[in-house]
């Protein structure tokens, strides 16, 4: 495992309970924690999430930027948009969830349009002086993971969107209508 992904992964079993830091909302994190829960709860163990410091909670993008988070939602969600991605959704998760103040889930067909959204997207940030905090998943590109502190974005291929559903997960959400984000090509 490398230094980065056990950094990402900070848990212990103590009286039974499975405690988790607020580190595993990556998605190769969530993937192995799954694996291990599934074990543990076939075997009694009670699964309890734990916060491990709410002042990491919410943090915002490490380098400074013009762009308010409403705004670099709406830039991701557009810029997906202009490599033809499928089904974009900006979803206004403040009142939900400290993790960030919008997510933007969007499709692709292929591997290919899957990396061309996300480097598409990263770069439209680069331009505002806006740095990820993380990037998953660019090697398999089949759910790719940008994490911007205020605005975390999901790019997945068609079976993996189907097979999660995220979107219905955070389905307390407010969700951006498509007129209030996208770019008006006039």
């Amino acid at each position: 495992m490398s230094r980065n992904n056990h950094n990402a992964i900070k848990f212990a079993l103590v009286n039974k309970k499975f405690l988790v830091s607020n580190n595993l909302r990556r998605s190769a994190s969530l993937k192995i924690l799954d694996l291990y829960c599934e074990k543990e709860v076939k075997m009694g163990t009670t699964i309890v999430p734990f916060i491990e410091s709410r002042t990491d909670l919410g943090q915002r993008s490490t380098t400074p930027s013009s762009l308010n988070s409403k705004d670099a939602a709406f830039q991701a969600a557009n810029a997906a948009v202009r490599k033809k991605a499928k089904s974009t959704v900006v979803l206004d998760v403040r009142q939900v969830t400290l993790l960030a103040d919008y997510f933007v889930f969007t499709g692709g067909e292929s591997k290919a349009q899957v990396k061309a959204i996300a480097e598409e997207i990263a770069h439209s940030f680069a331009k505002q002086g806006r740095k990820a905090k993380a990037m998953e998943g660019m090697s398999e590109a089949r759910w790719v993971l940008l994490d911007y502190g205020d605005v975390i974005i999901h790019i997945l291929q068609e079976r993996e969107r189907d097979y999660y559903r995220l979107e219905q997960f955070w389905n307390h959400a407010l969700v951006v209508s498509e007129e209030e984000w996208s770019e008006d090509d006039s």
